[in-house]
């Protein structure tokens, strides 16, 4: 597959601009389903050329080689055997064909009749095994997240279906930013996902949300669930605890960039009403130990990003000095009430179920854009135990 539609340059090789999928099977026996893709526009204008409103070509109706059944037979007075051929179809579904309008006779000098295709029917081309037909994700493109490594829909959509029918489990043991995983949920694949980082488990919970909302169901195994896992985890990897602490509230990593903010680790984004404002949080994540400094200096942050709510996530129990700096910073008001300007959430907390006060509008993540909500069946529910980092469809 093409990923790319420009040059890229090497001095020791020609530049690399495509990617080779290998697909394997466990015995002789396998599904597989080729598929087609769309014709090109010059093709399309120089053959469907006929029909108006509704563009048509026309394409032979025999084949090649001599069939001495129904196929064999003299039709409307043309011996499709004498010309070393046979009838792409029996004469009854030739019959029917015509009647429905279906078969193009070129003139009345004996043409040999064939058959009408229209351009709105059509399946395109089979496929073959370079593509170029599926564009990469640019810099505009409505489905990225902002994933180094995000590969398109149209393309996990595709390897999918040829592989696999609905109700089938996909397994993808490095789903990164999880296409693999969306697009199984939305074809009605059962699926397991597996990676490594914190980072990657929680984008895949928000986007499986965002597209699906309550109906993409799922179990996540590997993560801290009791206060000593995640200090067991902020000892071993201070990052993956951020990460992972951030994935409790919704909430994902700003983009790591020259420049970037300081003293910002997440943000949240919400809106008070359809054609609201875009509203944001920032969020910080102390891993050892806070004082009222930390509250001091994410209120000044809050206040230099004209953020609404500023939330301080930690280990450690709030001090009482740093809950009256907290008390001090007030309330932003919105139609659903008062909500504190700073909060201050324990890991405890998180784990026991509680969440970030603010106006319960959907949300818009700035570092990952919000995934599309998608529609199609769901996947079934399945018995399974996975890896550590896998998320499992449970609908």
């Amino acid at each position: 597959m093409r990923y790319t539609r420009f040059a890229h340059s090497s001095a020791k090789r020609y530049g690399p601009i495509h990617d080779t999928i290998l697909f394997y099977r466990k015995t002789d026996v396998g599904f597989w389903r080729g598929g087609h893709q769309g014709y090109d526009e010059a093709y399309v204008r120089q053959r469907f050329s006929r029909g108006g409103d509704r563009p048509w070509k026309d394409e032979n109706l025999t084949g090649a080689g001599v069939r001495y059944g129904e196929t064999g037979e003299v039709w409307r007075g043309f011996d499709v055997t004498a010309k070393g051929r046979h009838w792409a179809y029996p004469p009854t579904e030739l019959d029917r064909l015509d009647a429905e309008g279906r078969i193009y006779w070129p003139n009345a000098r004996g043409g040999w009749p064939r058959l009408r295709v229209y351009l709105d029917e059509a399946k395109g081309v089979s496929l073959q095994d370079v593509w170029t037909d599926i564009p990469p994700i640019n810099s505009q493109a409505g489905e990225r997240l902002g994933y180094p490594t995000q590969k398109p829909e149209a393309l996990l959509e595709r390897i999918i279906q040829a592989s696999s029918n609905p109700g089938d489990v996909v397994l993808d043991p490095f789903c990164g930013c999880g296409t693999a995983v969306s697009v199984a949920q939305r074809l009605g694949r059962q699926w397991i996902g597996i990676d490594i980082t914190h980072l990657a488990i929680s984008l895949i919970k928000a986007r499986l949300h965002d597209a699906f909302g309550g109906k993409a169901e799922f179990k996540t195994v590997g993560e801290p669930t009791t206060e000593a896992d995640a200090k067991t985890l902020a000892a071993e990897d201070p990052y993956q605890f951020q990460w992972w602490a951030l994935g409790l509230v919704g909430a994902r990593p700003i983009e790591e960039r020259k420049g970037a903010d300081k003293g910002i680790d997440g943000r949240l984004y919400f809106h008070e009403g359809r054609a609201g404002e875009t509203k944001q949080i920032v969020l910080s994540v102390k891993a050892g130990h806070t004082q009222a400094a930390h509250v001091r200096d994410l209120y000044g942050v809050e206040n230099r990003e004209k953020a609404e709510i500023g939330v301080l996530i930690s280990l450690e129990e709030p001090t009482r000095e740093m809950r009256k700096e907290a008390a001090s910073a007030g309330f932003y008001e919105s139609p659903w009430g008062k909500h504190p300007r700073l909060q201050l959430l324990t890991v405890r907390e998180l784990l026991d179920g509680k969440r970030v006060d603010y106006p319960p509008s959907q949300q818009v993540n700035v570092t990952y854009k919000r995934a599309p909500r998608a529609k199609g069946k769901k996947a079934e529910q399945i018995g399974m135990t996975l890896p550590v980092g896998g998320v499992r469809s449970d609908e």
